[in-house]
Formats: C-alpha cells, structure tokens, sequence
C-alpha cells in the first residue's frame, strides 16, 4: 500500500500514487457511503469508470450496488499453457487466420445458436427475468470476444513456453442486466429519498428486497456466462493450434473474473464485496494481470491481503481515456513500438489508438505497486494479439 487518505468517513487504502481527479472524487463517493464497511481498495490501475473506479474494491453491509459490479459482468481472464516452445511467423498468421474464421470479433455473433449444453445451467432460469429474455441471443453470443479492450493473444513465458490468453466477458446478456437492476435501483432509491446523490451514480438495493435477490441470482448467471464463452472460445484457439502445430498437450485452463460481487467475511465481518476491474487473489489463489498489447502480463499467485480485500489489479489500467488516446498518441509511434518487439498487431488506423500501448499505464509500475498483494510466478512477451 502507498498512501492512506483518512478525510472522509472510512479511509482510502491506495496502491498507487497517480490518479486522475475524476477517479478520486469517485472514491470518496464511495468513502462517505452509509453502509460502505471498513475501507475502500485502489488497486495500481485505478482510473475512472461509471460511479465507482474501475480497479476499486468496495465492501457494503446488507446492500448490493449493480454499478459497482458495472455492464460487463463476470468479465476476466483466462490463460493456457500449451507444449509448444517454438512457434514462426507463419504459424502465427495461420492461426490467428483460422481464429478470425472461428470466433466472431465486436459486435459480430454466430450466425447459428450454439449447444445449449455449453450454457450454464440454472434451475430458476424461468424466474430471471432478463437472462430468460436474452437467452435465445446469448446462444449466438457465446464464443465471441466483443469488442473495446477484450483480446486474444498469444504469448511466449520466459521458459519459451507458448500461451494463449483471452480476455472477454458476458456480452449483451450481462450488459442488459446491468441496465436493468441499475435502473431499478435507481427508481427504488429515489422513491425512498435515499442519503446517496443521483447523480454519484451508486444506486443500491437493499438485500432485504426481491429486486436485490433477482440481481444478484442473475450477476451470477452473467459471471457464468463469460466464463463459458471464454472456455468456448479458448476450446476453438487450441483446435486452431491443432490444425498448424503438432501441441503435445494444453495445461488446464486458469481463469479469473474481475467485474462482480460477492459475499465474502472480512475483519470477522460477513460483507459483499464489489469488485470493478479488480481481481480476487486469496492466498495461494492463481491469477492473470495482462498489460497492453505491447508490454508483458503476468500469471500471478495471491498473497492474500487482508487490506485489499485479498484483491489485486485486473491489468495495467487506462492512463488515457479512449477519445484522449486518440487525439494525443502518434499512431507511426505506436506501431513502431509494437513492431520493435516483433508483435503480430492489428493497429492500423487513428481510431485503434485508444487500445495501444501508450493508452495504458506502466505494467512494470503497476506491478511493483501490489507487490505485497500478489507473487509474479510467469512473465509472458506478446506475439501476437487480436483485439475485438
């Protein structure tokens, strides 16, 4: 931890110094909340987000907030390890082909539902609302990546071991859930004459309350969701190594979420915990902290610390909002850096500067910030990325 701010009425536990004016003023929000317990976490890549800092962890007492879990819902990371230690140019591109064949990139789906068996399964399905209502669209949606900063990248660890990461979350499913409980949130405490201000955007819903139970049982059907269309789409990345490289095998697959609540005891306290862009990393609990496209990530062990909320950082962090990346970064600049590195990119146009490098935060930094929250068991170099 760096910094420790004390003026509000629960402290603000910090693991970065550099953090922009929209972020802070969000976590003090967050530090004047009636039923916010003990403290709030920044994690190293803290930025701005929609009422709460992505890279915050928020614990509540007896109350849920869908805006501190935020639209992509169950959102994470997996990673797997294969046997290869030696991959060519030319391999890379036949894969990364085959892949584009394969796995629907933003706003694409399939045009075919897939299996139903690939889909979570939920005794109360009839009773959730808008996970029933998406359902039939949510089968077409399984297996795509999206779009905005979810990726496909394989990687090469300082053993010269080949990996794949992806990174995608719930699709349209999560996103409509989110909508939907925010919204009711938002008309419940209005009613009510809630304490917390509209306009900070943390509309809550008691737990005592239906709409706080068919929130929170939809959340966790969303959070199941992206994991099978992570595990869908990383099942059809290995088929395409299959079809270029003779792999031996693939280690099992690790995966982490970043963008959920659940109900966790802390400091002998039972609370929910929001995390926003922040991963779990309980002792000995295996994660993935990805940086940019053109910078390394990391397979991480948890070291399970009690101030975080045993939590550390999903990424890097954006250093420059998406239109600020834009205007500012030097698309020739950003290339070269990538191709310095010998990375397969897809950087080609103004407008894919705000996912380049230069968008994102020291990952170097970064890690250095949560050293006492977690362990570096693998560094990975990019070879090649697809971005959604």
């Amino acid at each position: 931890m760096l910094k420790v701010i004390d003026t509000e009425k629960l402290p603000i536990k910090m693991w970065l110094n550099d953090i922009e004016d929209g972020a802070m003023k969000q976590a003090l929000n967050l530090a004047n909340l009636p039923f916010a317990f003990s403290h709030i976490a920044l994690m190293p890549d803290a930025h701005e987000g929609f009422g709460m800092p992505i890279g915050g962890v928020l614990a509540t007492k007896n109350v849920v907030i869908p805006n501190a879990v935020g639209v992509d819902i169950g959102c994470g990371m997996c990673a797997v390890k294969t046997s290869l230690t030696d991959i060519s140019k030319t391999q890379l591109l036949q894969i990364m082909e085959l892949i584009r064949q394969q796995i629907p990139l933003g706003f694409e789906h399939h045009k075919k539902p897939q299996s139903e068996d690939l889909m979570p399964h939920a005794e109360d399905l009839d009773k959730m609302k808008i996970v029933k209502h998406e359902y039939n669209s949510a089968l077409k949606q399984l297996g795509t990546l999206g779009g905005g900063n979810h990726f496909i990248e394989i990687q090469k660890d300082q053993n010269q071991h080949i990996w794949i990461m992806v990174h995608s979350g719930s699709r349209n499913i999560g996103l409509k859930v989110a909508e939907h409980y925010n919204n009711i949130a938002k008309k419940l405490n209005e009613l009510y004459f809630s304490k917390v201000e509209k306009k900070q955007d943390l509309a809550f819903l008691p737990l005592t309350t239906d709409e706080a139970y068919n929130y929170i049982q939809e959340m966790k059907y969303c959070v199941n969701f992206a994991l099978a269309n992570r595990k869908l789409m990383m099942e059809q990345i290995m088929n395409c190594f299959v079809n270029v490289l003779p792999v031996k095998y693939f280690e099992p697959m690790i995966n982490i979420a970043h963008n959920y609540a659940n109900f966790e005891n802390h400091f002998g306290e039972n609370v929910i915990v929001h995390r926003k862009g922040a991963t779990s990393a309980r002792s000995n609990e295996i994660g993935i902290i990805p940086g940019s496209m053109g910078t390394k990530s990391y397979i991480v062990e948890g070291l399970g610390n009690p101030q975080s909320f045993n939590s550390c950082s999903h990424g890097a962090g954006r250093r420059l909002g998406r239109k600020q990346a834009i205007r500012e970064l030097d698309l020739t600049e950003e290339i070269k850096k990538m191709e310095e590195q010998d990375i397969i990119h897809g950087v080609r146009a103004k407008s894919h500067l705000e996912e380049a490098p230069g968008a994102y935060k020291n990952i170097d930094t970064v890690m250095e910030n949560q050293k006492d929250l977690v362990k570096i068991i693998v560094e990975l170099k990019p070879l090649a990325v697809i971005k959604g």
